[in-house]
């Protein structure tokens, strides 16, 4: 039986603070709530707690933009359509209506806000394309800085209000919970915050999550190196359901860097590898091997615009077929007026590794890119545990299902955190308990930690054994693996209480939850890939795997049929 701890150990809180709601992570989704809270609750204490610094998340990473029914060809059914798709089978239809039907106003609201994003020369937003819409519908801002403008407008407001506490450089460690077992606070790792510094508790009766992926469970990914999975551990040692693990979605174009080289020993120590966007395939740029042979012709109706598990996997088949590590993105048709207007910070980018992608194929490889699955929520934001609600990449809406489409996930962190903020409002069970949190709450069960020494291990299991193609082998070999680094007894080592230690006993909690439910769907749907259950099946799998942990911290799996899918087809 895979067992896991149920707390992290740590030292008792030494200071506390106290608030009406405390929402953990700066990205789109945790900064929106943040906003909706003050708008929805003006006399609320809002407590706003990030890992580094406010901009130091993914937001600022999403290149390709946030994807809404705007144009006047374009509708949300539209829309609704294409997301279904993508998802193969496996999206909650109510959480995805809900996605694409409010989505236009969020996006407007964060243009009010001052997010300025690129307009046509009618002064209508610039839209465009990308993989698995069937319609103009991407919004974009600075070409291809979509994320770091939505970042840049959302951080200002933030600042601008006086009355939203932040604390920074603050790990989340564990949730608090009271008697009746619900959500009472989180206790917090702070460093340089003086009084604040080490160890401490912040209660609230109300908890967000929005502390973002789990990428760097991978060797590859393009998630920054504060997404270790913080916030799904941390929900699954609280006793929260945890839903879809095994669909996480590698980004098919990831700048390739030779490991031997300056920037790719960069690239390594902070465990971030540089986006390509898929809007430049949008564009045009197409795939292509050393010998300039195109790589998706065949392979899919929509060649290089094809869903990203598709491109993903051929990419893979390919590499391994040929012996090599990574393929080519061939810009060079666009032009070099296009690729310098449109896309200024990945061309940037490839320049300063010495690759100029006006002249020269692009070095690509997949890498893991969005998490999919996560802590299970209502269309609410709500969580199984009372009190705790989640949104952005932390979180399984539903809306996602077996593959994220393209630039939907800036849009779930807006819609999502919004409701969030109107369901804490307009709970008055909330409001009554806001002076009735115990002063000193339940913290859980027993606790442990895994040697971060052994990181690279599990770095390289994960990659090996559970990455884009997976099987009944391979999943074995890792859950070995990861089951090893757990036992301190076998290791002999003394492990310290600290953010290391934190960190890596967080990525073995979900290593070990994605490799359990990977093994247990035997099929292959979206971006879950298995090579000896090569077909979709929808007989035995249209459905999600569920996951929690049991009271003495032993991983507990279980399957739930939905309801299939209707696609209605763009007109």
């Amino acid at each position: 039986m895979i067992m896991l701890p149920c707390r992290l150990g740590a030292p008792r809180p030494g200071w506390s603070r106290a608030a009406d709601v405390v929402v953990i992570g700066s990205g789109i989704a945790g900064l929106t709530a943040v906003l909706h809270l003050r708008r929805e609750l003006p006399a609320a204490r809002v407590l706003l707690v990030t890992k580094a610094h406010l901009d130091a998340g993914s937001t600022r990473w999403a290149q390709g933009g946030i994807a809404a029914a705007l144009a006047a060809e374009d509708s949300p059914a539209d829309h609704l359509a294409d997301t279904l798709v993508a998802g193969v089978g496996l999206c909650d239809e109510d959480a995805a209506r809900v996605l694409v039907d409010e989505g236009p106003a969020r996006v407007r609201e964060l243009a009010e806000l001052g997010a300025r994003f690129d307009r046509a020369a009618d002064g209508s937003f610039a839209l465009t394309r990308e993989g698995g819409h069937l319609r103009n519908r991407i919004i974009h801002a600075g070409g291809d800085a979509t994320g770091l403008e939505v970042e840049r407008a959302l951080i200002a407001a933030v600042r601008a209000d006086p009355a939203i506490e932040v604390i920074e450089n603050a790990l989340v460690l564990d949730l608090l919970l009271d008697v009746d077992g619900r959500a009472a606070g989180a206790t917090l790792h702070v460093l340089g915050e003086g009084s604040q510094d080490g160890v401490g508790a912040v209660t609230a009766p109300s908890v967000v999550l929005a502390t973002g992926g789990m990428g760097q469970i991978f060797a590859s990914t393009t998630n920054p190196g504060v997404s270790t999975g913080d916030g799904v551990a941390l929900a699954l040692r609280a006793g929260a359901v945890v839903a879809d693990l095994e669909f996480v979605q590698f980004h098919p174009t990831a700048l390739w860097l030779p490991p031997a080289s300056s920037a790719g020993v960069a690239a390594q120590l902070d465990g971030q590898q540089p986006l390509v966007s898929e809007a430049m395939r949008g564009e045009g740029a197409v795939l292509v091997d050393a010998a300039g042979e195109r790589v998706m012709t065949g392979a899919h109706p929509l060649a290089d615009l094809a869903p990203r598990d598709v491109v993903a996997k051929q990419m893979s088949r390919v590499m391994a077929a040929r012996g090599v590590d990574h393929l080519f993105l061939d810009a060079r048709g666009l032009g070099a007026e296009t690729i310098e207007r449109r896309f200024p910070s990945i061309t940037a980018r490839c320049r300063s590794v010495g690759v100029d992608p006006v002249t020269t194929p692009i070095p690509v490889a997949p890498a893991a890119h969005y998490a999919s699955g996560g802590v299970r929520t209502d269309l609410w934001g709500r969580t199984t545990v009372p009190g705790l609600y989640a949104c952005g990449e932390v979180a399984c809406t539903g809306v996602h299902g077996a593959n994220r489409l393209a630039s939907n996930s800036l849009l779930e962190g807006l819609v999502f955190a919004a409701r969030i903020a109107a369901h804490i409002a307009g709970d008055t069970g909330a409001t009554r308990r806001r002076d009735a949190v115990p002063a000193a709450p339940v913290v859980g069960r027993g606790s442990g930690l895994t040697d971060p020494a052994e990181r690279a291990e599990l770095i390289r299991a994960m990659t090996d054994g559970a990455g884009v193609l997976r099987s009944a082998h391979s999943l074995r070999a890792t859950a070995k693996v990861l089951a090893g680094l757990g036992d301190l007894r076998v290791s002999g080592a003394t492990v310290t209480a600290g953010p290391p230690a934190w960190e890596m006993t967080n990525l073995r909690t979900v290593a070990t939850a994605l490799v359990a439910a990977a093994a247990t769907r035997t099929e292959t749907r979206g971006s879950h890939w298995r090579e000896d259950f090569a077909e979709r099946d929808d007989a035995h799998w249209l459905g999600r795997v569920l996951t929690r942990l049991g009271p003495e911290g032993e991983l507990v799996l279980d399957t739930e049929p939905i309801r299939p899918t209707i696609v209605q087809a763009a007109s």
